[in-house]
C-alpha cells in the first residue's frame, strides 16, 4: 500500500507565529506603558504626598497639649480647674470606615448628631494618626458598655483627659466664664500650630478673655513607628509650656453673699476696692452651671437656658442697661456745685411736682403732697425728685452731659473682660443724629432723676461709685491680679488713672448728705445703720419700667411683676476713708431703700470685718 505523507504548510505556520509575535509584543508594550505612566506619576506627580507617608511610616509628630492654667480668687480659693476623666477617642488611620464606625458608636451610646458634627469638623484640623475625643466625661453606663463592645471598633479607645470643672458653678460662671469645643469658626482664627491636639477654648469671662496666658504653648514629640504604626521610639521631645495661672481680685465668698442676697430676684451686684480698681464682687443672677459646656450641652438643655424668661445666660453685670434712677443725683448735685448753679445752703420748694413754664405737664414728685422747703441734703436725703428738676432745668444737658462723662457715665470702663457695653448718657448731639429730633426740655428734667434715655451698666455705675468715693481719682476696674507661670509671676493689666478736678468743700457736702441716707432719721436707707462701727455713704435709687399716665397712680400690688420698678442702691464705706464700693441693681425689685440697699449693707459688712478695716465715725 502506499505510504501516507503529511505536509507543511509554512504559509500558515509563518502567519500564525507572527500574530503570536504581535499580540505578545503588544501585550508587552501596554503592560510597559503602565508601567512608566505608573512609575511617572509615582515619581513627579505623588512624590510630595507619598514622600510624607514614607517619612509618616517612619517619623512622626506628635502634639502635646499643654495643661491649662488654674484660676484662683484673691484668697487662693479655686475657681477653675482641671479634673482627670474618662474620654472615648478615635485614630482614624486606624479605622478604615470612620463613617460606618461613627454611626455604630452613636447607637450604641446615644450620641447626640450634633457631637458627630462637632467631631467630623475637628478631626480635619488633626493628623490621621491623632487621637481625637467624641466623648469626654463618660458615666459608667458608658464605659460599660463601650467595654463589652471594645473589640469590635479597632482604631477606638478609652483614654484618661484633664477635663475643665467649675467647683462653684453659677455663682461665678458670669465673669469666669467657660471652655468649649472649639467651633468651626474658632478653628479658623486660631493659630494652628499652637492648638494642634487642642480641643477646647475659653469662650466667656475670663476663660475667654485671658485665653492665650491659660492656654499655654504647645509641645511635640517625634516618635518613630513602624508600618503600622507601632511604635518604636521617642526620637525628640518638646515639653509644652504649661497655662499660667490666674490670681483674681474677686473674692468668692463676697460674690456668694451678694448672690445669695439677690433671693428669688433677677439682678447684678457689683463691689469695687476704691483704691486699686480691683473688682471684689461681680454677681449677674440669675447664673448657669457652666460645667455642661465644657462636655459638649445637650441642645434641648441649651434650648431650656435660652429660652427662659430670666435669661440665665445674660451677663447683667456687664451688659446689662438700667436706667439709673436716683442713685444718679448725688453727681447731678455736685455738678450743681461745681458749676455754681446752687449751693448747699440754698432751699428750693417742693409741692410734689414741677412744671416748666408755660407748660401745662406736671413732673410728679414721688411723695404726693411734696417736701415743702427742700435744701441740697435734704433732696439727696430724702430723695426729693422736685429738687432735681428744679437743678436740671438750671444746669441744662450740655452742662450734666459734660460732666456726667467725666465719672464714665456712657462709656466702657475699660475692665478686662470682652464685650462690655458702654450704656447711654444722652446728649443733644445723639439724640439728633439717633432721632433726627431736637431736644426738648422735658427731657433734661427727667435726666435729672435718671429716667428717659439714660442707661448705665451694673458695672459703669459702681465705677462711677468708686470715684466719687475716692474724690474724684477715677480708677480703672480689673480682675486679673497676678498672672503666674512656671517661670514668673507678673502683675495683671496696666490701669491708668485720672484725676476729675473737683473742689474739696463740695465733694464733703455730697459725702454728708449720703451718709445721711443710710445714718440720717429719715434717711431712705436707714435700715442698713444697724450693729456698725463706721459710716456708709449711700444713695437709694428706684428705676421705671412701665410709664405711668400723667394722672394714673402707681401701684405694685396691681402690676405684674415683670413690669414693677427696679431697686437700686450705691454705696462706698466706710465714709471718711472709703475702701469698697458697690452698686446694686434689682430687677424689678421695687424700693431701693428695703430691697437693694440691704443686699449692699450685707457686702460692705463683710468685707470690711474680714479685712479688719473696720473704723470708728
Amino acid at each position: 500500500m502506499p505510504r501516507n505523507y503529511y505536509v507543511k504548510d509554512n504559509t500558515v505556520e509563518n502567519r500564525l507565529f507572527l500574530n503570536r509575535i504581535v499580540a505578545a509584543f503588544i501585550i508587552i508594550s501596554v503592560l510597559t506603558a503602565g508601567l512608566i505612566v505608573r512609575l511617572m506619576y509615582l515619581q513627579i506627580v505623588g512624590h510630595e504626598h507619598y514622600s510624607s507617608l514614607a517619612k509618616d511610616n517612619s517619623i512622626k509628630i506628635v502634639p502635646m497639649v499643654p495643661t491649662r492654667g488654674i484660676i484662683y480668687d484673691r484668697h487662693g480659693k479655686i475657681l477653675a480647674e482641671n479634673m482627670p476623666s474618662y474620654s472615648l477617642e478615635l485614630i482614624p488611620e486606624k479605622i478604615a470606615d470612620i463613617n460606618g464606625t461613627l454611626s455604630r458608636l452613636q447607637k450604641l451610646l446615644n450620641i447626640p448628631d450634633e457631637k458627630i458634627e462637632l467631631y467630623q469638623k475637628l478631626r480635619q484640623r488633626q493628623k490621621r494618626f491623632t487621637s481625637t475625643p467624641l466623648l469626654l466625661n463618660m458615666n459608667n453606663e458608658e464605659l460599660a458598655k463601650f467595654a463589652v463592645a471594645r473589640p469590635f471598633f479597632p482604631g477606638v479607645d478609652i483614654q484618661t483627659r484633664l477635663v475643665r470643672h467649675y467647683p462653684y458653678s453659677d455663682l461665678a460662671s458670669h465673669v469666669i466664664g467657660y471652655v468649649g469645643r472649639i467651633n468651626e469658626a474658632e478653628l479658623k482664627e486660631l493659630p494652628i500650630a499652637e492648638y494642634r491636639g487642642s480641643t477646647h477654648v475659653g469662650k466667656l469671662g475670663i476663660e475667654g478673655s485671658y485665653e492665650a496666658q491659660l492656654h499655654g504653648k504647645t509641645g511635640y514629640a517625634e516618635i518613630e513607628t513602624n508600618v503600622h504604626a507601632r511604635l518604636l521610639n521617642t526620637l525628640n521631645e518638646k515639653a509644652p509650656d504649661p497655662g499660667a495661672n490666674l490670681y483674681l481680685t474677686l473674692d468668692i465668698d463676697l460674690q456668694k453673699t451678694a448672690y445669695d442676697a439677690l433671693g428669688n430676684f433677677n439682678g447684678a451686684v457689683v463691689a469695687i476696692d476704691i483704691k486699686t480698681g480691683g473688682v471684689l464682687v461681680f454677681v449677674s443672677r440669675p447664673g448657669f452651671d457652666p460645667n455642661p459646656f465644657v462636655v459638649g450641652i445637650a441642645n434641648d438643655a441649651y434650648q431650656v437656658l435660652q429660652s427662659s424668661e430670666n435669661q440665665p445666660l445674660y451677663n447683667r453685670a456687664l451688659r446689662g442697661l438700667y436706667p439709673p434712677g436716683s442713685t444718679i443725683k448725688p453727681f447731678i448735685a455736685l455738678a450743681g456745685l461745681e458749676y455754681e448753679t446752687i449751693n448747699p445752703q440754698q432751699s428750693l420748694l417742693c409741692p410734689g411736682y414741677y412744671q416748666l413754664p408755660g407748660v401745662s405737664h406736671r413732673y410728679r414728685d414721688w411723695k404726693k403732697g411734696g417736701h415743702g422747703s427742700v435744701s441740697l441734703n435734704r433732696a439727696i436725703t430724702e430723695s426729693c425728685d422736685v429738687y432735681f428738676y428744679r437743678l436740671a432745668a438750671a444746669l441744662g444737658i450740655d452742662q450734666m452731659h459734660s460732666f456726667l462723662q467725666k465719672f464714665g457715665f456712657g462709656e466702657k470702663s475699660g475692665i478686662d473682660l470682652v464685650g462690655e457695653k458702654s450704656g447711654l448718657l444722652p446728649s443733644r448731639e445723639w439724640k439728633l443724629a439717633r432721632k433726627n429730633q431736637a431736644w426738648y426740655p422735658g427731657e433734661t428734667l427727667i435726666t435729672g432723676i435718671g429716667q428717659g434715655y439714660h442707661q448705665v451698666t451694673p458695672l459703669q455705675l459702681a465705677r462711677a461709685t468708686a470715684t466719687l468715693g475716692n474724690r474724684g481719682n477715677v480708677v480703672t476696674p480689673f480682675l486679673v491680679g497676678k498672672i503666674a507661670t512656671a517661670q514668673t509671676a507678673l502683675p495683671g493689666p496696666e490701669t491708668h488713672q485720672q484725676v476729675i478736678p473737683l473742689k474739696s468743700n463740695n465733694i464733703d457736702t455730697i459725702v454728708a448728705a449720703m451718709v445721711n441716707v443710710v445714718h440720717g432719721a429719715h434717711g431712705t436707707a436707714r435700715g442698713i445703720n444697724q450693729n456698725i462701727s463706721y459710716q456708709i455713704a449711700g444713695k437709694t435709687g428706684t428705676a421705671q419700667v412701665l410709664g405711668i399716665k400723667q394722672n394714673a397712680k402707681y401701684n405694685e400690688h396691681d402690676i405684674d411683676i415683670k413690669f414693677r420698678d427696679h431697686a437700686l442702691f450705691i454705696a462706698f464705706a466706710p465714709a471718711d476713708d472709703p475702701k469698697i464700693a458697690v452698686a446694686v441693681i434689682v430687677e424689678n425689685g421695687g424700693h431701693g431703700g428695703s430691697v437693694a440697699a440691704p443686699i449692699a449693707g450685707q457686702v460692705i459688712k463683710q468685707f470690711l470685718q474680714e479685712n479688719h478695716e473696720n473704723r470708728n465715725p
